[in-house]
């Protein structure tokens, strides 16, 4: 039969499929997030999260070597704080030798190479596990700011290349950009949360850091999910006030934002392939209801695709592997 055009002649072979590939997921786009403990040669799997574990800061290190050796270039750090440290105010997120510096002064000591993300939120050190400050059952705003820069200082000083608030207060990137270029910290990136929803797919993750809110949710300051106009505004907001970077958080659910916030901002965007959407694809895989290889890189994929320069990712070892053959 006559025809013009075939698109099949380009899907023939292997080499023609690569030839004109759109698009790719390469180790040097993933973040390999850690989960920092105390201890020495400490190794806890995640019972909700196949292959992920708990790390004390020697296992970090060699788990940070590995990931430099396939490629990967960056890490984002959260640490498993103690019950005995936590308060209402976070306290310990500022102290010189707490978990988190530590660990950063390790990293950039062994791997000055190695880019460094931190969080900025209060939940894991806080007595009410929620990313903002607790009074009389409401998450005050412009109270907790303050809070955050401090956090972002103590980071800054032990090393961190950039501070990740994931807090979704009003105002903080500005009140960060400010903190820190008073203090000289004016080379810390800021890479926003910018569209970070108060999602269903987060339970592994507060599993591993221990750290869900002990009343209420966090619906009243992290997005509706029926939002994406909402996601522009507060991109624009966060841009205005010196985000080099913005997030959208989860991924896989949200592609579409991606795809809307490439189509308006001109600052990378990062997209975490949050806990659940990696335990989902896991839990398949060992089920033997799909490969989970294969489904797991077709999602990575998916994220490259909607217009996300980086991605957060559990799979980022598993798959620069695969990648690399």
């Amino acid at each position: 039969m006559p025809m013009a055009q075939r698109p099949r002649r380009n899907r023939r072979t292997e080499s023609l499929r690569s030839l004109v590939r759109e698009s790719r997921v390469h180790p040097n786009h993933f973040i390999l997030p850690l989960f920092v403990t105390e201890g020495k040669n400490q190794k806890t799997p995640i019972r909700s999260m196949p292959g992920v574990n708990r790390l004390s800061r020697d296992l970090i290190i060699k788990e940070a070597k590995r990931a430099i050796s396939l490629g990967i270039g960056s890490v984002a750090l959260f640490p498993v704080i103690a019950e005995s440290l936590k308060d209402t105010l976070a306290s310990a997120s500022t102290h010189a030798d707490g978990l988190l510096q530590r660990t950063i002064a390790d990293l950039k000591n062994a791997y000055p190479e190695l880019t460094v993300i931190t969080d900025v939120a209060m939940d894991p050190y806080s007595t009410d596990g929620h990313d903002g400050l607790v009074q009389d059952g409401k998450i005050l705003n412009d109270e907790t700011l303050p809070i955050l820069a401090a956090m972002a200082l103590a980071q800054a000083r032990a090393g961190a290349d950039i501070v990740a608030p994931s807090d979704m207060m009003d105002g903080r990137v500005g009140y960060l950009r400010r903190a820190l270029d008073a203090q000289g910290f004016t080379q810390v990136g800021i890479l926003a949360y910018t569209a970070k929803y108060a999602s269903s797919f987060y339970g592994p993750f507060r599993e591993a850091l221990d750290s869900a809110p002990k009343h209420g949710d966090k619906k009243t300051y992290q997005m509706d999910p029926s939002n994406r106009r909402e996601a522009l505004t507060e991109a624009e907001l966060d841009v205005s006030e010196g985000a080099d970077m913005i997030m959208v958080k989860p991924a896989l659910a949200y592609l579409d934002v991606i795809s809307a916030l490439r189509s308006h901002v001109h600052v990378p965007i990062a997209a975490y392939h949050v806990s659940g959407e990696y335990a989902m694809i896991k839990a398949a895989g060992q089920m033997g209801w799909l490969d989970a290889d294969a489904a797991m890189l077709e999602s990575l994929v998916s994220i490259r695709r909607a217009g996300a320069d980086a991605i957060l990712t559990y799979a980022a070892m598993e798959m620069a592997e695969k990648i690399h053959g």
